[in-house]
């Protein structure tokens, strides 16, 4: 039996070039209409995807009387009318929630990349005391979180509470993208570190000038992670912020557009004219919620494939 399988295997490729050659369709290749009714599948899920924000997109560039006449979706707007993004953007409630996301998501990042990449690396040595049980301590954090009680009992007794760093500091460090970051720095030839060492360099010198310069790839990936997990959180904000000077864009986007809270003109930033349709004010926040994510994702993008590949193969 352990003779036969690998000439039956053998046998397909075989058969298919010579079907190939002779002008016939490959044994293992789909039929028309399957390869039709896969083409019409991913047609329609395309659809599904893309129809509803080009109605969100468009509504929030319609005008007013379109808007109200279309009953508060439009999928093609006849006219451009960005006065909706100008009373947005009048120094009221969203530009300061905008303002705010984009300090956590930054600082957040930089905190969570420096934590996680030092300690990653630390683990990553072997000749550190102690880092097995460092190790399986930041393993457990995938396997028990540490519930919800627990979390505000300790944001509130560091006293961070109605604090911006009670969004950044519960969530610096992701056990997953410490692992990750891990393997990546145990796949970097051992020969690199050694003639460092022996150059005179440091552990410090050595992470610094030769760990970290070959791994942008890596950094990039878990750094989209983080920025991601940031620009999307709300749940830490409405937990641990009363002020509601202090909401972040995400908070915002759930009180007003998914509860359907109505948005006033002090809260626009009264500008003095006439409020858009509650239906484009709910859409431009959808816009603004998503569009920078849209606009890092494609820049990030090249790095996956080596970042993510590289770090979790041994991982």
């Amino acid at each position: 039996m352990t003779t036969i399988e690998p000439r039956v295997r053998n046998r397909t490729p075989l058969t298919s070039l010579r079907s190939a050659s002779r002008g016939e369709r490959p044994l293992d290749a789909p039929s028309l209409p399957v390869r039709a009714l896969k083409g019409l599948v991913l047609v329609v899920l395309c659809t599904l995807v893309i129809v509803p924000f080009v109605g969100i997109v468009s509504t929030s560039i319609a005008g007013p009387q379109e808007v109200s006449q279309a009953g508060g979706f439009v999928l093609w707007p006849t006219s451009v009318d960005l006065s909706t993004y100008r009373a947005l953007f009048a120094g009221g409630v969203v530009t300061q929630s905008l303002f705010i996301s984009g300090v956590v998501t930054v600082g957040g990042t930089l905190v969570s990349l420096t934590l996680s990449t030092m300690l990653a690396y630390a683990l990553s040595r072997s000749a550190m005391v102690g880092h097995k049980l460092i190790l399986m301590l930041v393993l457990l954090t995938l396997l028990f979180t540490p519930g919800l009680i627990p979390s505000y009992l300790t944001v509130k007794e560091f006293g961070l509470l109605d604090s911006l760093w009670a969004l950044i500091l519960p969530t610096a460090v992701n056990g997953f993208n410490v692992i990750v970051l891990r393997a990546f720095f145990m796949n970097i030839p051992g020969e690199l570190t050694d003639s460092a060492r022996i150059d005179g360099a440091g552990e410090f010198g050595i992470f610094w000038r030769v760990v970290l310069p070959l791994s942008r790839a890596v950094l990039a990936v878990i750094g989209l992670f983080y920025a991601v997990a940031y620009w999307n959180a709300f749940f830490n904000a409405m937990i641990y912020l009363n002020d509601s000077a202090k909401w972040p864009l995400q908070l915002v986007l759930r009180t007003f557009v998914i509860n359907d809270t109505q948005l006033g003109s002090s809260q626009l930033g009264g500008t003095g004219e006439a409020l858009p349709p509650q239906e484009s004010i709910q859409m431009a926040i959808l816009v603004i919620s998503t569009v920078p994510i849209l606009i890092a994702y494609p820049f990030l993008q090249r790095h996956f494939n080596k970042g993510m590949l590289t770090g979790a193969v041994k991982g």
